[in-house]
Formats: C-alpha cells, structure tokens, sequence
C-alpha cells in the first residue's frame, strides 16, 4: 500500500494516548501477514496477541480473501430486516453446530459490543412475554469488560470504561471480580473463591431474584487481564440463575473460537449458558462480525408468542448478517476444520504457558495467570497507573513483539499457527525487555 504525506491528525484513535502517538511516537503498521507485522519503516513484530485477540489463523489469510472477493462480486450487500442471503443461514447453522448444549439460534452483529447489547435486550424481553416484566435488574461483575456501548460499559466493572460517561443504564448491580491474591499465579483456574459465587444469591437476597433479568460474566475476565473463574465458581453461578429464573450470559468475545483450548470457555469449565456473544476470531478478524448464539428456550418463548406475520424482536443493525461479513465467517470455520485449529491450540498451550511461567522469577513481575492461549503479567508500578504498561508496549515494540496491555498488566494471546520457535523468540524478548526495568 503506497503511504501518502499525512500529518495524523485528522483521525482521532480508540484507546490511545492521541498527543503522544501524533508527536513522534507513531507506531504504524502496513502489512500484515502470518504472525508478523511490518511498519511504515520496515519494522517487523512478530504477534504475540492475534492483532487483539481476533487473528488465531494468522493475518491475510487468501482463503479467506478470496471468500470475500467473489461474496462482494456477487452481492455486496443484503437488507437484513424481512430479507436474507443463503450465506448468512448457513454460517449461523454451522456455528450452532459449535456451540454448547442448546444454543441452536444465532443473532448477529458487527462488534462485540453489539453482541452484549442485544444479550440485554433479549433477557429482558425474554422475561416480559413470559409475563415477568419486574425482572428488569442485570448482574455484572467488578472488572468486567463487556464492550463500550451504554448496556455493556453499565455491566462491565472498568473503572476508566466508565466514570466519564454518567450513571449508565439503572438497575444494574456487580459482583466482586475474581482476581484474588489467594489465586497468585494461577493456570487454568483458581483453587481458591468458589464463595464470590455467593454474591449473586446475596443480590437476589437482597434486591429479590424474580428482580434480575440475567447475569453476565466472561468465563475469562479478558480485556482487563486473564482474570482465572475459581475451580467451580461458574457452576454455582448456574446453579443459583436456575434457582431463581435468571438467564446465565457469557461473554465470550475473546474466549469463544479456540482461545482456552475447547471451541468456548464453556466447554473448557462445563458450564451451559444460556447465551454466549462471540465476535473477533469468527471472521479471523478479517470483517467486523459478531454474534449471539441464544438458547432455543429463549428463542422459542419470544418467537412463539409474536403475531404471525409481526416483528418479534425489534432489534438489529444494518449489517447484521452482512454478505461479506458472512463469506469471511465461513472461510474462517472452514480452515479451522480442515487444520484442526481447536486442536492445535489445545496443544500449544502446555509449551505457551510452561514458558510464559518461567518468567516467574523477575523483579518486576507482580502476578501471572493464564489459560489455553491466553495470559497475563502484572507489573510493579512506575508512578501513576499504567506507566509502567505503557512503557512496555513501546519497548517490547521497539524489540519487535506485539503485546496489548491493560493499566500495568501485558497480555499475551497468540496466533494459533504459533511454531514453539516463534514462542521462543516472544519469551526471549520478554524476559529481555522485562529484565530491564
């Protein structure tokens, strides 16, 4: 791609710091392919988080490419209210297919944010055609992270997603995050808090549970940092949503698709969900896509009891089910089949975290857990909060690995075509910037 003289400013970037990026540190990106990044300069980074969290089959794929090409050559675009396009059944039939238990309906969107918001939505319309419209509180959790849009930054519990932007949506409460020091160090899961379960039967207790529409959780606590569920902690969650009618959601945005080892973090804790959202790695990051798989009890109730040929769920974004979104989705599907994607990632997760833990022994090393391909590190602090994170990115950038960070918190997601030697040089770049500080 030929760069043209630009002098940045035009574009205001998401979860940026915009004045230090426009002011010499910029760090741009023009290729992608594999698991390696080029810059403008010729930098290369090898991808140490699948872009974010979204790339597992690595970056400019041409299957997928060419899916796309001949899908927007075809038809480009489809109106998804009172239309469709073949694409966009099969790709929800075979996602259902994937997905646990009875989560045989699938309703898309563009962005996982999306995807939670209509979570919400079908939970508390769920519960009305039921005849139970009281049930209009949601359960969240402290640390949370379910997307940016007003339902999801109310349930999520990120401070700094919030505290600019007003009260959110009302009724919502949360439970405590799961993060706690008994867990330091923790693989797979925690051996210690199943009774942070409690909180939810202490909120029914407290607010009633014929109050609350559903709860929402991420299996993994993702984007704030690999926050590991305790050992039994999501099946008490279930346990008490059955006792008390409430709908059980998780977030799977960036679990769902292979990330914990099993095709969704509900079938690595064995736990069935009422709902699941999932997003990113379903088009391989190719396409903005997302999804809701719904239970066929939820999605019967509401269809069921809407006239004939009236609207049952007024709901949906212009480019639910887009064509081109679709023809990426199932090129995506279809190489994880053929290279057996799940199944590669279960096995590179042992080698990925034996060598993520060996870096157990620096200074600067605080805390560390993870789970299939995903992990976290938290770093002592320098001065304010997130200093010391920041400055990790540029220099592991500078270094040529890609990382996210979260306050003083690395994360580390990789590609599921990872070789152990592409492993060896992420670690050996870690430990060599991490040692420095």
């Amino acid at each position: 791609m030929r760069i043209m003289p630009n002098d940045l400013e035009a574009h205001w970037m998401p979860f940026t710091s915009n004045k230090h990026f426009k002011t010499g540190h910029t760090r741009m990106m023009t290729e992608g392919k594999g698991i390696v990044y080029k810059t403008y300069q010729g930098h290369e980074l090898i991808d140490a988080v699948s872009g974010l969290f979204c790339s597992p089959l690595g970056h400019a794929r041409p299957e997928i490419a060419d899916a796309v090409h001949k899908q927007l050559l075809e038809m480009s675009y489809c109106p998804p209210f009172q239309h469709g396009h073949p694409s966009a059944f099969e790709l929800a039939r075979r996602i259902s297919q994937l997905l646990p238990g009875n989560l045989d309906y699938v309703f898309y969107g563009s962005s996982g944010s999306e995807a939670v918001e209509t979570t919400l939505k079908i939970a508390l319309l769920y519960h009305r055609v039921k005849g139970e419209g009281q049930r209009l509180r949601l359960v969240g959790r402290e640390k949370g992270y379910h997307g940016v849009n007003f339902g999801g930054f109310s349930v999520g519990g990120m401070v700094k997603n919030r505290e600019m932007y007003g009260l959110g949506i009302p009724g919502v409460v949360h439970m405590r995050h799961t993060n706690i020091p008994e867990n330091k160090y923790a693989r797979d899961e925690g051996a210690h808090g199943v009774e942070l379960a409690e909180d939810l039967q202490r909120l029914c207790d407290t607010y009633g549970g014929d109050t609350i529409a559903a709860c929402i959780v991420e299996p993994v606590g993702g984007s704030v940092g690999a926050y590991l569920p305790p050992k039994g902690y999501l099946k008490r969650l279930r346990e008490i949503c059955d006792e008390h009618g409430i709908l059980l959601i998780f977030d799977e945005v960036i679990t769902g698709f292979g990330r914990t080892g099993n095709p969704f973090g509900a079938n690595t804790y064995e736990v069935q969900p009422d709902m699941i959202t999932m997003a990113k790695a379903m088009t391989n990051g190719a396409i903005p896509m997302s999804a809701v798989g719904v239970g066929e009890h939820i999605y019967k109730t509401i269809v069921d009891a809407a006239p004939e040929k009236g609207v049952d769920f007024f709901h949906g974004y212009t480019y639910s089910g887009h064509p081109a979104a679709c023809a990426a989705g199932l090129a995506t599907l279809d190489i994880f089949e053929k290279e057996d994607m799940f199944g590669r990632a279960k096995a590179l997760s042992n080698p990925f975290l034996d060598r993520f833990f060996d870096l157990k022994d620096l200074p600067i090393v605080t805390n560390m857990r993870g789970v299939g391909l995903l992990a976290a590190i938290d770093l002592a602090p320098d001065g304010a909060p997130g200093t010391r994170g920041y400055q990790a990115v540029m220099d592991l950038y500078d270094k040529g690995v890609l990382v996210k960070v979260t306050g003083d918190t690395v994360m580390l997601s990789p590609a599921f075509i990872c070789e152990e030697s592409d492993l060896d040089r992420i670690f050996e770049t870690l430990r060599g910037v991490l040692s420095g500080y």
